[in-house]
């Protein structure tokens, strides 16, 4: 199988026709009139409609610690799960949006410490992927990162930003049943405990 190591077609294979911005808040939104090209032909299609949210950069962190077999997780309100069958509190990694020419790796040690209160040194970069590239600009920056531990959680973040946040402490032991339960609904989180859990098997202390 040939792995697809380059795109088909780049930004020059798209024509933007018109940006309008409708709203301009937490997040911005633009109604963008393009063409791109087709596979297999040589013209465009005809122009689309397409609304673009704007959304800042953003980076998250899963903490574990190999010597404790436990890795932290937090539960928050989530504006966009507000019509989840389940709860809008929602079960995720540590993150946070850069703050204007922030690395991803300053805005994860910032967001470690207020989410958490756990301090972080070195870094492990996952991978780099849009969460929703079918509406939304957003890139999102995943790393894991060994720390301390607390015994148990609390509860955290900036008042001041809305941020009500429950830290949680989970054993190694706990990670076949988290998935199976579906609590898990968001790909940061899910994609941070597979890697975890493939790490933790592949690991022959564990």
């Amino acid at each position: 199988m040939t792995i697809v190591e380059r795109a088909t077609f780049s930004h020059e294979d798209v024509k933007i026709n018109s940006r309008e911005s409708l709203f301009q808040g937490f997040v911005q939104v633009e109604k963008v009139g393009l063409q791109h090209r087709l596979f297999g032909q040589t013209g465009y299609i005809p122009e689309i409609q397409r609304e673009l949210i704007q959304r800042k950069t953003a980076a998250g962190v899963l903490i574990y610690n190999d010597q404790q077999q436990r890795f932290a997780l937090i539960e928050q309100f989530r504006v966009g799960a507000l019509d989840d069958p389940d709860s809008p509190w929602q079960l995720e990694i540590i993150a946070g949006v850069l703050d204007g020419q922030e690395s991803p790796e300053n805005c994860i040690r910032r967001e470690s410490l207020e989410e958490s209160g756990c301090e972080i040194e070195t870094l492990q970069h996952l991978f780099s992927f849009y969460p929703s590239a079918g509406a939304c600009s957003e890139v999102f920056h995943l790393y894991a990162a060994q720390a301390q531990l607390p015994e148990h959680g609390g509860v955290h973040g900036v008042a001041g930003e809305g941020e009500n946040i429950q830290l949680h402490i989970f054993n190694y032991a706990q990670l076949d049943a988290l998935f199976a339960h579906g609590r898990l609904r968001n790909a940061p989180v899910i994609m941070a405990l597979q890697w975890l859990h493939q790490k933790i098997k592949n690991d022959k202390r564990f």
